[in-house]
């Protein structure tokens, strides 16, 4: 897994009124856990440009005033409408020690029942792991190349060596579904195919049910006909 280097100062002042100051300084507050104790700290936000917006994890080598650690980005909040950085929580990391992170899921290879007119859905855009950092990858494919009309793959189909998931098991990554227009056009078709197959059995029942009233017709003027010569 790459790393990202993230530079930090610390916190002289705690409180909102001084994160406010910092953001307006371009400057991202943080909390760094583990090890027994807390640091508060803050950095350039434009440190966290290929941190945040990726879709690759990273462990980050936090530098804070020549106190550097790995560590990895736990936690991340964003302004409710602006979507702004608001503040980042760090968790210092070591070899020995297992850690949890989410993975960022991939979607590899063709899915046949795409290729029958369904669309392939992804359910989940990243995945929850726990294991040794050494073991941690960028990201995680996920190879849908057998996937067909109503199937998934789910949590419990995945397999990587060093990492437990802990998602729940029946949790599905991906499936592919028949699109909703599909659906109603295929019920519309069918709908139609089954009045044109039944008009020609109604229209063929008609004459046969004539001829025995025309029979009836014709016994009952024979014999006013008969009557009639003599």
């Amino acid at each position: 897994m790459k790393t990202i280097e993230i530079i930090g100062y610390q916190r002289a002042n705690l409180g909102k009124s001084e994160s406010q100051r910092l953001r307006a300084e371009g400057s991202l507050p943080c909390v760094l856990y583990g090890g027994g104790q807390q640091v508060h700290f803050h950095s350039p936000m434009i440190l966290f440009r290929d941190l945040v917006y990726t879709n690759e994890a990273h462990f980050v080598h936090l530098n804070i005033e020549g106190d550097e650690c790995q560590a990895i980005l736990q936690e991340v909040q964003f302004h409710p409408v602006s979507e702004v950085l608001l503040h980042a929580d760090f968790l210092r990391i070591s070899e020995d020690r297992k850690i949890k992170m989410d993975i960022p899921a991939r979607l590899v290879g063709q899915a046949p029942g795409v290729g029958k007119g369904g669309a392939l859905i992804q359910k989940r855009t990243v995945l929850k792991v726990y294991g040794y950092p050494k073991d941690m990858p960028d990201h995680i494919d996920v190879d849908v190349s057998e996937l067909d009309f109503h199937h998934a793959i789910k949590v419990a189909d995945m397999n990587i060596p060093g990492l437990e998931f802990l998602d729940p098991k029946q949790s599905a990554i991906a499936a592919v579904e028949v699109p909703r227009a599909a659906k109603l056009a295929a019920e519309e078709a069918a709908a139609k195919a089954a009045q044109a197959s039944a008009s020609p059995a109604e229209g063929a029942a008609a004459p046969a049910a004539a001829a025995p009233a025309a029979d009836a017709k014709k016994a009952a003027e024979a014999p006013k006909k008969e009557g009639g010569k003599k």
